[in-house]
């Protein structure tokens, strides 16, 4: 008899490739952002990303509530303030919106939710750059500094995470002195240790309107390189991160998995908006099927080793059963 090697046996039927499939994404892995506006009632939708909307401190409440009864428990901030300036003050506004938005949600649910905060001037600062600028130059320790305070700040106000997603040296060994000084050990530190200049954040910076002055490939990474995302990553940890981040994530599956490799703490990837719009506009143009997709490529991101995905999909595919 000649024998062969049948792999199709474990793909005969669904239920069969249920019991052998060898990853998952459910409701735990996935993170949502929303994008946070000074005044009150708002809930309107951003352009670029249908289905993706500007919210006040006071709607946000809701929204969380609606994501929370589908399971998702992890919700990541932006701020776009009214006030924009060279140095970003709003951002470390014990007031700002970030701030308040904050106070209500961890007054409404407690410790039923984890509140993420995104640490970064970007959107606070006039020019649209991830820190202060002299001369055309992005100047790192004085940005970091202006940092540390914004986390603090987030801190005190109920962030369990914060997370610098700004690229300057040395700003997680800055943000957790900082933390610790003010008694606030205990907040986690998410660093967005690998984040590329990359053409994929486009519709993310009409939602906060924080496009820069020139670009930002002074201190965000070359898409050209890989290696130096495992040093990028390897000293964020030296400086006291608890987890790390590949951003994005599409166009970055080997380096999501390089750096899996190298580290053992939770490891976070970034579903970008650029990512998020294409499947979207394919999808109204009846391209694609939206719903395999989006399964395809959360799974991608979760196989390549990502424990926690950000994703702007999730609620609608957990709503209509996509994962």
């Amino acid at each position: 008899m000649n024998l062969i090697d049948r792999p199709r046996r474990l793909r005969s039927t669904a239920v069969m490739r249920e019991m052998v499939a060898e990853t998952e994404v459910s409701a735990r892995h996935l993170i949502t952002p929303h994008f946070v506006v000074d005044g009150t009632g708002v809930h309107e939708e951003i352009g670029a990303m249908p289905g993706v909307y500007h919210t006040s401190a006071d709607t946000i409440v809701e929204e969380v509530g609606r994501d929370l009864e589908l399971g998702l428990k992890s919700h990541l901030l932006f701020g776009i303030p009214d006030h924009k300036d060279a140095t970003g003050t709003s951002a470390v506004d014990d007031n700002s919106v970030v701030n308040r938005s904050l106070r209500a949600l961890k007054d409404k649910f407690g410790d039923d939710i984890i509140t993420i905060t995104d640490v970064c001037l970007c959107a606070y600062t006039d020019h649209g750059h991830c820190g202060f600028v002299k001369d055309g130059r992005i100047l790192n320790d004085p940005s970091v500094e202006q940092l540390a305070k914004m986390a603090v700040s987030h801190a005190k106000a109920g962030a369990d995470i914060v997370s610098p997603s700004d690229m300057m040296d040395g700003r997680v060994a800055g943000m957790r002195e900082a933390l610790d000084e003010n008694d606030l050990e205990n907040t986690v530190i998410l660093s967005y240790s690998a984040k590329y200049a990359s053409a994929y954040y486009g519709p993310f910076r009409d939602a906060c309107d924080s496009a820069p002055q020139g670009d930002r490939k002074s201190y965000q990474m070359d898409s050209r390189n890989g290696r130096e995302a495992i040093l990028e990553t390897i000293l964020d940890l030296q400086e006291g991160a608890d987890m790390v981040m590949v951003k994005p994530a599409l166009a970055y599956l080997d380096i999501i998995k390089r750096v899996r490799d190298e580290v053992l703490c939770p490891l976070v990837c970034y579903n970008v908006s650029g990512e998020y719009s294409m499947v979207k506009n394919a999808a109204a143009a009846g391209l694609v099927d939206e719903a395999a997709m989006v399964r395809e490529n959360l799974l991608a991101f979760r196989r390549a080793g990502c424990d926690m995905i950000i994703t702007y999909h999730g609620h609608e595919a957990i709503e209509k059963g996509w994962i």
